[in-house]
């Protein structure tokens, strides 16, 4: 069990060992850590009553470098917990009044900047050579994640033609549609808080298959990121009651990108045929000849 996920279990285990201060940040925690999880340790401590100090040396009690290894375990625990509502509730005290617009794009811009700084370079090189190897390429991504996942099947399907995006409502159907998965291929899994049963467990038997797993979720800490063979972390926020997926999207740009560059020269084949056809069976609609009709 890793460290975010028994933070409670661990503060009521070690409590009667806790000094008089460390036994009120415990209490403060355990009633309130949606709240905690988005404060400094200046603000926690003033909130409690107890010194700044207090708060550090509780961290450290718990087994953290520092309070804000605490504070990312809060978070984590909050975001992977938190029901709809919930997050509608902690978004209203977190946002207030503020100008929603400009602190949603900020929060993404800021999740976007620490994507760059955290992601394993190696991880998406490797990912990268995987993907281009594999015998089939399975994506999977249910509930909002599912978005990310249409958005990355459509664009390997441009370059690939052994692509399949595993499109379920159920874990039955999900197993039906990668039952043949092999140790040749590779499967694409995204899942991100409040991550998806039915993703973990198919991923889980892909792995146990022998396929090659790139998963795409939000921190070291996801159960999908022990799963994976080449975990490719992209960090999102609790904004909202609705996930933010930016970076996520980001990353998944760069994979299609990446691809594409590998493949380039059958991609120009593609995308030149691609362009005849779209012609003929008029896909787009053509500005240019809405001109010239209403300039004639």
């Amino acid at each position: 069990m890793n460290k975010h996920s028994d933070l409670l279990k661990r503060m009521n285990n070690l409590y009667d060992t806790f000094s008089k201060g460390q036994k009120k940040i415990a209490d403060y925690l355990a009633e309130n850590y949606d709240k905690a999880a988005f404060m400094t340790a200046s603000q926690l401590s003033e909130t409690i009553s107890v010194s700044c100090s207090t708060v550090v040396r509780f961290a450290v009690e718990l087994g953290y470098e520092g309070y804000p290894m605490l504070q990312r375990a809060l978070q984590e625990l909050v975001r992977t917990n938190l029901t709809s509502l919930q997050r509608m509730e902690m978004t209203s005290s977190r946002i207030g009044n503020k100008n929603l617009l400009s602190t949603i794009l900020n929060f993404d811009i800021m999740k976007i900047k620490q994507t760059l700084e955290e992601i394993d370079y190696g991880a998406f090189d490797s990912a990268v050579e995987t993907i281009l190897s594999a015998e089939k390429i399975y994506i999977i991504g249910v509930r909002s994640s599912s978005a990310l996942a249409s958005f990355l099947g459509f664009y390997l399907n441009l370059i690939f033609d052994n692509v399949r995006l595993v499109q379920t409502t159920s874990a039955s159907e999900i197993f039906e549609q990668i039952l043949r998965v092999s140790s040749k291929d590779v499967v694409i899994t995204i899942s991100f808080p409040r991550y998806s049963a039915r993703t973990i467990k198919a991923t889980e038997y892909a792995k146990n298959q022998g396929a090659q797993i790139v998963a795409i979720t939000d921190s070291e800490t996801s159960p999908l990121a022990p799963i994976a063979t080449h975990p490719l972390i992209a960090r999102t926020d609790i904004a909202s009651f609705a996930d933010s997926l930016v970076a996520p999207l980001s990353v998944i740009n760069a994979l299609i990108a990446a691809l594409g560059m590998k493949k380039k020269d059958s991609i120009y084949k593609t995308f030149d045929k691609l362009e005849e056809i779209w012609r003929e069976y008029e896909v787009y609609e053509s500005l240019s000849d809405d001109k010239s009709e209403k300039n004639g």
